[in-house]
């Protein structure tokens, strides 16, 4: 599994994009087997990651993390177990979360708009140098739900442990 601190939640979904619902399988023969079931049953499509081939490669630009508004590469900002690093690195590993869309642009500038570059509140600044944004709604991602959930959850039991001190 893999956890992502709230405070980065809507910019990892966002840099991942449809990549979020892809499907993690443990080899190519997994992945062969999913897709032929999915066509014989007309079962529609999906993306495997089988760990067994996805290699990913992390972002190295020099003086990156020197500049104003870097926040991290986004595979970095995800705790996850060893092996499922690779398919976090294929995934984020060369896209760069900045503090907001004014520093993230001039990062981009300087780097000749080579990479990716999502900010803290969701908008995109793509390799090319086209720009997608606007409002989205931060608590409607998949990993802000689980964020929540999780703390809905702390707070649930922190709750039952006053009542039992109470009794």
């Amino acid at each position: 599994m893999a956890a992502v601190d709230s405070k980065y939640s809507l910019a990892i979904e966002t840099a991942l994009g449809a990549g979020l619902q892809n499907i993690i399988v443990d080899n190519e023969d997994c992945a062969k087997a999913c897709i032929r079931f999915l066509k014989s049953t007309n079962g529609g499509r999906a993306t495997f990651l089988p760990l067994t081939s996805v290699k990913g490669s992390v972002l190295n630009e020099k003086g990156l993390d020197m500049s104003e508004g870097y926040v991290a590469i986004a595979s970095e900002l995800v705790e996850c177990s060893d092996e499922y690093r690779s398919v976090i690195n294929s995934l984020l590993g060369r896209i760069v979360i900045a503090e907001n869309i004014d520093l993230g642009a001039n990062i981009a500038k300087k780097y000749g708009y080579k990479f990716r570059i999502i900010t803290l509140d969701g908008q995109i600044i793509n390799a090319g140098g086209t720009f997608t944004g606007g409002s989205s709604s931060k608590s409607a991602g998949m990993l802000s739900r689980k964020n929540e959930i999780a703390q809905i959850n702390k707070s649930v039991k922190a709750t039952e442990e006053k009542n039992k001190l109470l009794k």
